[in-house]
């Protein structure tokens, strides 16, 4: 996993200023893991560490260098980040949740900066977020989990527009609309589970207003819906020899 993490996979965390190390530098912190992945020499990797903070859209990127993190924006910190990520050539880049620190707008040029990205370098992007307004406008294909279970995945366009699952159905459901105001905002009932406890059968099932006794005792498979569409509910039958 040494030989992968970092130089093939690499990770965007939710808040920068909690993951940029304060005590260095961002040249230090950039050119570090350069050459921890790559036999180049410093020079190479300030070189390179430059190109980085240029493909991320940050100015003056020699001064850049010698900034530390608590010099810098929210905004900027995540640039940095996303530069950090990608130094070693990353082909997969997960993104957990990676605008949450930051105001609207710069939410919004983060946003823009990793699809341009994922465009122009064929990069991969794997993006964690609850925000279902994003997923619908960054995304090419979406996976929604419950209790850290897969319970729909397919195409963007395909699961907002049929979604099957009773989870993914109630979550658009208690999204705010325009002329909602001042009527009661449908709701999931019950809690969400701790997770310290295992969930027999479907562990959706006790919030989910379509239950039935097989759902309380066995965990439904994945089935296909859809080309390219899957959902793991029994409301939906399996087909013979069909499993995703």
């Amino acid at each position: 996993m040494r030989r992968i993490r970092g130089r093939r996979i690499a990770m965007v965390f939710q808040d920068p200023a909690a993951t940029l190390n304060p005590v260095f530098s961002v040249g230090e912190q950039i050119m570090g893991i350069i050459r921890h992945h790559q036999a180049v020499s410093r020079d190479g990797a300030r070189q390179r560490a430059i190109e980085m903070l240029e493909a991320v859209g940050l100015p003056e990127p020699e001064r850049m260098l010698r900034a530390y993190p608590h010099e810098l924006s929210g905004g900027m910190q995540q640039r940095v980040m996303i530069a950090m990520a990608l130094s070693s050539g990353a082909e997969l880049l997960i993104a957990d949740e990676p605008t949450t620190a930051l105001d609207v707008t710069i939410q919004a040029q983060i946003l823009a900066l990793l699809v341009e990205l994922q465009r122009s370098r064929g990069l991969s992007i794997l993006l964690i977020t609850h925000n279902l307004g994003v997923v619908a406008e960054t995304c090419d294909r979406v996976g929604v989990l419950y209790a850290g279970n897969l319970v729909e995945v397919g195409r963007t366009s395909d699961v907002f527009e049929a979604m099957k699952h009773p989870y993914t159905q109630a979550l658009l459901a208690a999204i705010p609309r325009p002329g909602s105001h001042g009527q009661p905002l449908p709701a999931i009932p019950g809690s969400v589970p701790s997770g310290l406890e295992r969930i027999p059968g479907c562990a959706f099932h006790p919030r989910c207003p379509f239950v039935m006794d097989v759902c309380r005792a066995e965990k439904p498979p994945l089935v296909t819906v859809g080309e390219g569409h899957t959902v793991a509910c029994y409301l939906y039958p399996q087909a013979e020899g069909e499993r995703a």
